[in-house]
């Protein structure tokens, strides 16, 4: 994506691919540029974080590995405190943890010099950042509401209960009905925001960094290196973006539909300990009786 901040003169205007290029086909299949890119940072990752875990020890260290416990712990806090039910927040921390470092480090793997114009494959360049293809943050988007819908509904005791913690009243209210099912619409549109939202982020950032290595021309590496470095904060912000709109819509449906539980719940099936007010109010009747 940056090779450009490194090359002479361009006599057409900046190279700005948006639409991802076919390299290869693959059992019938077309394996574009964002794709194999997408493989090979994968691979670099599991590689990565693989070795970081083994170097994790019970005093901190410095380096990468710091940094890795860093994010994990900030994740783990995050996806623990959205939920009432701590033990049910614990089960989805490593997915979350997994999704944050998975778009973070994509992001940023996209930002070196060897994407974009450093290689081509025909006329279309050889690499390009996984997630600055609308595909991609599509698949990702897919992928986290359909593990936010499993959970929830898991989460919830059932597809019943899930579905009415849409409705702030009886369904059979014509008011509560409409404003349940825009609900339910408004939630489906998720995927759609999750996917732009990091899509264009990430599509904007190379474009703005093209433009600048254009105008630069020989001093390209100088006019484009503060778009560059402001893109590695953009990164680390639709990282975490992504992944905490993930967490609340979990937590929300989980939330409400315990609250919804406890709140309808027979007070026959009531703990002692679920009921100390009431058992104090009638001890004190039973005096004054």
């Amino acid at each position: 994506m940056i090779m450009s901040l490194i090359k002479t003169m361009a006599e057409d205007g900046p190279s700005i691919h948006v639409a991802p290029g076919g390299v290869f086909h693959l059992g019938g299949f077309v394996i574009t540029n964002s794709i194999l890119y997408g493989w090979i940072v994968s691979t670099i990752i599991i590689v990565l974080l693989s070795f970081v875990a083994r170097k994790v020890t019970v005093k901190p260290k410095r380096g990468f590995t710091q940094f890795v416990e860093v994010g994990v712990d900030f994740i783990s806090n995050l996806v623990v405190n959205a939920f009432e039910d701590k033990k049910v927040g614990r089960k989805y921390v490593p997915y979350f943890v997994t999704l944050f470092f998975f778009i973070l480090l994509n992001t940023w793997f996209g930002l070196l010099p060897v994407v974009g114009e450093g290689f081509h494959s025909g006329e279309s360049p050889l690499f390009r950042p996984f997630t600055g293809d609308l595909n991609s943050t599509f698949a990702m988007a897919i992928v986290t509401m359909v593990v936010v819908y499993v959970a929830s509904v898991k989460e919830s005791g059932g597809i019943r209960k899930y579905i009415r913690h849409f409705f702030v009243g009886s369904p059979k209210n014509p008011l509560y009905l409409v404003i349940g099912l825009l609900e339910m619409f408004t939630d489906l549109t998720r995927v759609v925001s999750l996917a732009l939202r990091l899509f264009l982020n990430v599509a904007i950032g190379e474009m703005v960094i093209a433009v600048f290595s254009y105008l630069g021309q020989f001093a390209a590496p100088l006019t484009a290196l503060p778009f560059t470095l402001i893109e590695l904060g953009v990164g680390a912000l639709q990282s975490y973006i992504f992944v905490i709109l993930g967490i609340m819509y979990l937590a929300i449906a989980v939330n409400h539909s315990q609250a919804h539980d406890a709140e309808h719940a027979d007070p026959e099936d009531l703990t002692e300990d679920d009921q100390p007010e009431t058992i104090g109010a009638s001890s004190t009747q039973s005096v004054r009786g």
